[in-house]
């Protein structure tokens, strides 16, 4: 079952800015013209409703989207890169991981809902971004910014209204066949079906969609068999269809084993409604053992159901059982609160803040500054001159000198290993 997998993605870097200088006749001494480098591509998550199942991802784990172009002479800027789109099937929980612990970004529980994971980097500036009255030939421009990285957690969780439970060969994907047009496949041996399968069902003029789970063994809330692969799937259930094979020896300890794993597993998941269907009631051996079948269930608030998957017979009655069920569930849900939404201004990008560390050194942080600085080689000299310049109009070189930061002092932007010798 393919249905949690780790992946990294890299969103596309930005494009390199151009040096370059106008040159045409009659115009011997244009100015700066290099243009500023393309967008990279971002990585984004998509649900697709086509899809059930994460085993692409098992064969490749790591996705990188397409880098800006460079800029052009004559002011061209550089083609953006084309974003990555990572197609999920509905149901798709993706997680961040960071320090070993993982933080939700995003549960796709629609078609086509979709969340930008990993940002692309921005073009670096060309020459003509640096021209001022002091410094008319600049032969200097950014490189582009790196594209963002993430590891990435993707948890598939399956979306239906009613599940099957049962133990294996319990006749799961055979009730499912009969109801819906899914085809799961059917065999006489225990844990044929690996992977979830979902039906829809019609009743009436109303439908709902049904989940043929994988079967449960003794254990399987410690991991065992397909375990937690297999519980994590009737968490989005709302309503479970029990279904027992009539011809065990003792169906009610059937029952009583998969309500125990349930428990162990959560819970919440325990105390889903649930409609107990007893299956292969064509059988002779348990249409005669009919009435003592059902005195075995006369602590449950209903009796259980009898159905035959294989010839159809009382499959009427449970379609309908989990009709009226899903009705009571829906009645009983809180009105959904459409609040208003809230507008706040947008942060100011061009703030920053300076202090010392104990260590002497002043510390630079603010998005825009950080952003900058990174995109300079600060190993050339006219890029470093032309830092120092930009530093000074955005009011950081005055901020440091109140700071107390003085020639010689070391100066580092943001939490990244950029640090130099301020000379200011």
């Amino acid at each position: 079952m393919i249905d949690a997998v780790e992946i990294d993605v890299e969103a596309g870097s930005g494009g390199r800015g151009a040096v370059s200088f106008r040159r045409e006749k009659f115009v011997p001494r244009g100015g700066p013209d290099g243009g500023r480098g393309g967008r990279g591509g971002d990585v984004v998550v998509i649900a697709n409703s086509q899809l059930n199942t994460l085993r692409r991802y098992r064969r490749q784990r790591r996705f990188r989207a397409e880098s800006g172009a460079n800029g052009g002479t004559n002011q061209r800027r550089g083609r953006s890169g084309s974003s990555l789109l990572l197609e999920l099937p509905v149901g798709t929980i993706v997680s961040g991981i960071a320090g070993g612990a993982a933080e939700q970004l995003v549960d796709l529980e629609s078609d086509g809902q979709s969340l930008v994971v990993a940002w692309g980097g921005r073009g670096g500036h060309g020459n003509m971004f640096f021209r001022s009255a002091t410094n008319q030939t600049p032969r200097v421009a950014q490189k582009g910014e790196p594209g963002e990285r993430r590891r990435l957690k993707l948890e598939l969780r399956v979306i239906a209204d009613v599940g099957i439970v049962g133990l294996p060969n319990a006749g799961k994907s055979s009730l499912l066949r009969y109801l819906s047009a899914a085809q799961p496949r059917v065999a006489d041996y225990p844990f044929t079906t690996l992977e979830p399968h979902l039906g829809v069902v019609s009743v009436g003029w109303d439908e709902f969609v049904m989940a043929d789970l994988p079967g449960l063994i003794e254990g399987a809330a410690e991991g065992a068999g397909l375990g937690h692969d297999f519980l994590r799937h009737t968490e989005r259930t709302r309503v479970l269809v029990h279904l027992i094979d009539g011809s065990l020896d003792d169906p009610r300890a059937a029952k009583r084993m998969v309500d125990q794993e349930l428990a162990g597993y959560s819970p919440e998941l325990a105390a889903r409604p649930q409609i107990v269907v007893v299956n292969k009631a064509d059988l002779e051996e348990v249409d005669v053992l009919r009435e003592e079948i059902e005195e075995a269930f006369d602590d449950l608030d209903r009796p259980p159901l009898f159905c035959s998957a294989a010839t159809g017979a009382g499959t009427d009655a449970v379609v309908q059982a989990c009709a009226a069920a899903l009705a009571a569930w829906r009645e009983a849900q809180p009105p959904r609160d459409v609040g208003v939404p809230v507008v706040r201004p947008r942060q100011d990008g061009r703030r920053f803040e300076v202090e010392e560390s104990s260590s002497g050194v002043f510390a630079v942080r603010g998005s825009s500054v950080e952003r900058f600085v990174a995109m300079m080689e600060l190993d050339n000299d006219e890029a470093l001159a032309e830092t120092y310049r930009w530093l000074d109009r955005r009011g950081v070189a005055a901020a440091l000198q109140r700071a107390g930061c003085a020639p010689g002092d070391t100066v580092r932007i943001g939490r990244s290993a950029i640090r130099w010798e301020w000379e200011r």
